[in-house]
């Protein structure tokens, strides 16, 4: 990831962490089309502990429409004596938000309003055995035939309406539930 740069402070620098900073950074790369730049700071303050010092990681995400922080300060957690549960934690907690931040941006998440996910099959290939849905603001959506109500794709066509839950897939938004909907009309 190009757009990472690590800062150690109170510390010196130390390449394993560096390194396991940049492999989970790369983790990062299915929202690469959102992010500008990733900051890390890693920090053992300089206060005496009985037990040991404690890592702070702190991770600044600039993205295209807006900044995300963690900020994972050690509290009374004496996992983050080690360096690399700190870091680990952090990343953790940054792949949540970024998945929500993305999830929000691409209108994945439920309306409050209670209004299920709705769209149309677009393309359907019935001897592998999944498909595509194009929702109402243009996305398309994979689904496979495991992830319809009933689990087979007989009976169902392109143009067909459905409702729909979806989450971010290893190539792109994915449906885990499909279930064909009659009497419903989408606009196109």
């Amino acid at each position: 990831m190009d757009i990472l740069t690590v800062t150690f402070r109170g510390m010196d620098p130390s390449a394993p962490i560096e390194t396991l900073i940049r492999e989970r950074a790369k983790r990062l790369e299915r929202y690469r089309d959102q992010l500008v730049a990733c900051r890390v700071v890693v920090e053992s303050p300089h206060r005496h502990h009985h037990q040991g010092r404690l890592f702070h990681i702190r991770i600044d995400v600039t993205t295209a429409g807006g900044e995300l922080v963690v900020n994972r300060d050690h509290g009374d957690d004496h996992t983050h004596e080690d360096a690399y549960a700190a870091v680990r934690d952090a990343f953790e907690a940054l792949e949540r938000r970024l998945k929500d931040y993305t999830d929000k941006r691409r209108g994945y998440v439920k309306s409050h309003d209670g209004t299920p996910a709705v769209a149309r099959i677009t393309r359907l290939n019935a001897e592998e055995g999944y498909g595509f849905l194009g929702t109402p603001d243009g996305r398309e959506v994979y689904f496979h035939e495991n992830a319809v109500k009933g689990g087979s794709l007989k009976g169902l066509s392109v143009g067909t309406p459905v409702q729909f839950a979806e989450s971010e897939g290893t190539d792109g938004p994915q449906a885990t539930v499909v279930v064909p909907i009659e009497g419903h009309s989408l606009r196109r």
